[in-house]
């Protein structure tokens, strides 16, 4: 099991059970005590739970998804393949709207030497991209969300919706053809549909195993994707499904 492996199973099991102690977790993972210890403090400065003595409590409510500084470090091969991808998708001159989240974190990276003009939607975005010669970088107003660092709300909204776009670069917590693209987050959700609505073309990214997830917030039928880029672990009869919905599948 990797460290990042074991890091989701501990943040897994702390939130379901809502509070566990170091030898438990050390049973759960084979790791040592020793190694969970440490674990532990790596999590408590994520934000993800709270140590106490002997143990760790549940900073994430069941329902969530994983804390960003935890998704951040999974599945980067694929999600740099998904960027790449995408990029190859947008042309020079294009005005983009990217969306928050790890995997539109790596486009932005990927867009960092292109011709473009950009809104991100996460601040870890903007700072990717702030220094960036070639890239027009526009910032929508918006509260950040903490850890996540989203934009979200009114101020938000009304950004985009004062803006037409070519492009915009959706991610998501869930995505198939049965009940389309889902967020966990209700204001994020609400955010993802402004941007659809005020783009030409819609470009949804995401990891394989998103495509066998639903998440709690509806976002938007798979008709009003134009593209998904996935990796190569996407399942075939998902993305068969997507397809026969009118969406264009790509595997990275």
């Amino acid at each position: 099991m990797t460290g990042t492996d074991r890091l989701r199973q501990i943040t897994e099991a702390v939130c379901e059970a809502g509070s566990l102690g170091v030898a438990e977790l050390a049973r759960l993972t084979g790791a040592s005590e020793m190694t969970i210890r440490r674990d532990l403090e790596v999590l408590a400065a994520q934000g993800v739970l709270q140590r106490y003595r002997g143990g760790a409590r549940s900073l994430v409510l069941r329902g969530e998804g994983p804390p960003f500084a935890l998704r951040s470090q999974e599945g980067l091969e694929a999600k740099r393949r998904i960027a790449a991808e995408t990029a190859a998708l947008i042309a020079d001159g294009e005005s983009v709207v990217l969306d928050s989240g790890t995997t539109c974190l790596e486009v932005a990276r990927a867009l960092e030497g292109r011709r473009v003009t950009v809104m991100p939607l996460s601040l870890h975005a903007v700072n990717v991209l702030s220094g960036a010669p070639e890239v027009t970088l526009l910032v929508p107003g918006g509260r950040p969300r903490p850890g996540e660092l989203t934009l979200a709300g009114p101020l938000t909204e009304a950004s985009l919706a004062a803006l037409r776009f070519d492009t915009a670069v959706i991610g998501c917590c869930g995505l198939n053809a049965a009940n389309g693209l889902t967020a966990y987050d209700l204001d994020d959700a609400a955010v993802k549909r402004a941007a659809i609505a005020s783009s030409r073309r819609v470009i949804a990214v995401t990891e394989a195993a998103k495509l066998t997830r639903t998440a709690l917030a509806h976002v938007a039928p798979v008709s009003a994707l134009h593209a998904v880029v996935t990796d190569t672990a996407a399942p075939d009869e998902e993305t068969a499904r997507l397809t026969a919905a009118g969406t264009v599948v790509h595997r990275a």
